[in-house]
């Protein structure tokens, strides 16, 4: 699930016309490898920078939270009462 996120992210800082070194800065981080290694799958957004991320990709923060949880932690994310939405239709289709 975190590659079918990091590609779901990609997408998104592709919308919003960032490379990943703008990204980084906006972030206010020191390397933009670290965009690079979750857009991979390698790494994932933590919890505490996902409103930073929301603002950065202009994305509406408590819908990226809910995003990023729904990749994540599923069943976190069907526990607290929230239904499967069309993430997981458009990870299937892209993988």
């Amino acid at each position: 699930m975190r590659r079918k996120a990091g590609y779901w992210l990609k997408k998104k800082r592709q919308a919003a016309a960032l490379t990943q070194k703008d990204l980084a800065n906006r972030l206010g981080l020191d390397y933009y490898t670290f965009i690079s290694q979750i857009e991979s799958g390698h790494a994932r957004v933590p919890s505490s920078l996902f409103l930073a991320w929301a603002e950065a990709l202009t994305v509406d923060g408590p819908e990226f939270a809910r995003t990023m949880l729904e990749f994540y932690d599923p069943h976190a994310y069907q526990a607290l009462g929230f239904e499967s939405t069309e993430i997981s239709l458009f990870t299937e289709r892209e993988t």
